[in-house]
C-alpha cells in the first residue's frame, strides 16, 4: 500500500498527539487505561484557510512543525498508519509551544 498524504481542508489542522506523560511525580507508572488523552501535539499539515461571514480571507497562524496546545474535547480522530492523530480546526488550538 502507497503512502498515504493528508492534506486538511480550510482550516483545518492535523496534529500528531505527543505522548502523554506516563510516570507521576510520585514515580508511579500510570497503566495505558489511567492515562488522559494528550492536549499537545505536533502539527503535521495545515489546510489553506477559510473565509469569515463577509468573505474575508482567515490565514493559517499555524506552521508545520510547530508544537501546540488544543482543546481537550475538540477535533476528531483519525488512523495514520496505525498511530491515532487529530483533525482540529484552527479556532481550538489554544497556544503554540515554543
Amino acid at each position: 500500500m502507497a503512502k498515504q498524504t493528508i492534506t486538511p481542508l480550510f482550516d483545518n489542522v492535523l496534529v500528531k498527539p505527543l505522548e502523554a506523560e506516563q510516570k507521576l511525580p510520585s514515580g508511579l507508572v500510570l497503566p495505558d487505561t489511567a492515562k488522559e488523552k494528550p492536549q499537545m501535539g505536533e502539527i503535521m499539515a495545515v489546510g489553506a484557510g477559510t473565509t469569515d461571514e463577509k468573505g474575508n480571507p482567515v490565514k493559517m497562524v499555524v506552521k508545520v512543525g510547530q508544537k501546540v496546545m488544543y482543546k481537550k474535547w475538540g477535533g476528531n480522530e483519525i488512523k495514520v498508519e496505525g498511530a491515532e492523530w487529530m483533525i482540529v480546526e484552527q479556532k481550538d488550538i489554544l497556544a503554540i509551544i515554543e
